[in-house]
């Protein structure tokens, strides 16, 4: 077991002299590769086989993202109750075990309806795991990592998604091309099952209750949760903030890239390096060069010493975004829409992933880092429970009124709505005193 004096002695070390760490992240290396693969997969084979269906497209996203926030609160419930790691073992083999299972199916039946069914359930089903799993993985780290190394891990794992980003969008739009979508599948249920057997080996000391856990003891348990966030004004109006950034910037990368891609790209006589790009490989594009930039702007992040607040500078970089997303709905107006150079936008829209591809590792890793350290370490999970529905809850009903919208008016609209949306938002937290003082 991992005991305090341990990591005491781990003071000022590099955070992978600490075993429970290395354990962790290769774990999540391995899972997170399988599910950058999936994602990629789902999502265009989800279009290939209903037609360009953009409502079908959104309806799954919203359905996976529903299940994921009914789920999270349990999560954050049993992750402070019982121990993380098993928590996170199980929660990755039953995943990898249902991925498998499914594509057998999938194999046995070939009916584009059947595949579609299969890949719904699947997505509840490995959203409601998801749900359990993301409480106990996002408390574990004060457990196992000194309070002053919070932000070199979180550090570290946001360059190990960074370079995942990469190597992901690369192998996945390489396989989806050149491997039966079956046989994809299967490869990342064995990458779910690999992540559990690493996370298996997990050890720290922890004090939990032996009070036998009940429906009446995990509802008081999620308000507690709720009740502590309300208690803190200042993280609530913060989550709040970060709820509707949420709701209009997923729609941008979740509905509208891939739309854009079998819809514009695929359907153009010719597009940029048309000679050794498919038209799915622009979506590894845009991932890769987002992933170079969010990887080097981690790398930054792990060397500096941790602020004590970042709601100013969070607001500050959110505001930038906002005027680049007005960039890049004036330049799909004018180059795609109008028919001005579909090549110019492809162009432009990598410098945008670019630039949004460094502000996001700034963002996020000083904001999981202030958050891990202002909250009690036995309310971490069933408050980070509750911060992640506050942050995420709108994205089912965006994903499907993006759909919609992408249906019946088009991407034009959808990127006027978002850029519009996210820039009032981003305002808002700019100008806001709360915000400020977290």
């Amino acid at each position: 077991m991992c005991t305090k004096v341990e990591m005491t002695e781990n003071k000022n070390k590099n955070v992978f002299t600490n075993r429970n760490f290395r354990l962790v992240f290769f774990g999540a290396l391995v899972s997170e590769l399988g599910s950058a693969l999936y994602s990629f997969a789902v999502s265009f084979y989800i279009l290939e086989i209903s037609n360009n269906n953009a409502f079908l497209q959104g309806l799954y996203l919203a359905l996976c993202g529903v299940m994921l926030l009914l789920a999270t609160p349990v999560g954050g419930v049993l992750g402070d109750r019982f121990n993380k790691g098993a928590i996170m073992f199980i929660c990755d083999y039953i995943k990898g075990g249902l991925i498998i299972a499914a594509t057998v199916i999938m194999m046995l039946f070939n009916a584009n309806t059947v595949h579609i069914v299969v890949l719904f359930i699947v997505g509840a089903l490995g959203n409601i795991v998801s749900g359990i799993f993301s409480p106990a993985a996002g408390a574990l780290f004060p457990h196992i990592v000194d309070e002053d190394r919070l932000q070199q891990a979180n550090s570290y794992f946001s360059i190990k998604s960074s370079f995942l980003g990469i190597l992901g969008a690369v192998l996945a739009a390489v396989l989806y091309a050149a491997l039966p979508v079956c046989t994809l599948f299967m490869i990342v249920g064995v990458c779910y099952v690999l992540s559990g057997v690493s996370e298996m080996f997990i050890r720290y000391s922890e004090a939990r209750t032996n009070e036998k856990l009940t429906l009446k003891l995990a509802l008081g348990d999620m308000g507690a949760g709720l009740r502590y966030i309300m208690e803190k004004k200042a993280i609530m109006v913060f989550m709040l903030s970060i709820l509707f950034i949420n709701f209009f910037f997923v729609p941008v990368s979740s509905n509208f890239l891939p739309f854009f891609i079998r819809t514009e790209v695929a359907a153009a006589p010719h597009y940029l390096f048309d000679g050794f790009l498919k038209p799915e490989m622009w979506s590894s594009v845009v991932s890769v060069v987002m992933g170079i930039s969010s990887l080097v702007s981690a790398a930054v992040l792990s060397a500096k010493a941790q602020s004590d607040k970042c709601g100013k500078k969070v607001s500050v970089l959110l505001s930038g975004n906002a005027v680049l997303m007005v960039a890049l709905t004036w330049s799909y107006w004018f180059f795609v829409d109008k028919g001005a150079s579909l090549n110019v936008f492809l162009i432009v829209f990598c410098v945008g992933a670019m630039i949004i591809g460094y502000l996001l590792p700034a963002i996020n890793i000083p904001v999981s880092t202030m958050f891990m350290r202002v909250v009690d370490k036995d309310k971490l999970s069933k408050v980070g429970s509750i911060t992640n529905v506050l942050s995420q809850g709108l994205i089912p009903i965006a994903t499907a009124l993006a759909g919609i919208v992408l249906q019946n008016l088009g991407s034009t609209w959808l990127l006027v709505f978002c850029t519009i949306g996210f820039a009032a938002t981003a305002l808002f937290m700019l100008f806001s005193k709360e915000v400020r003082t977290v």
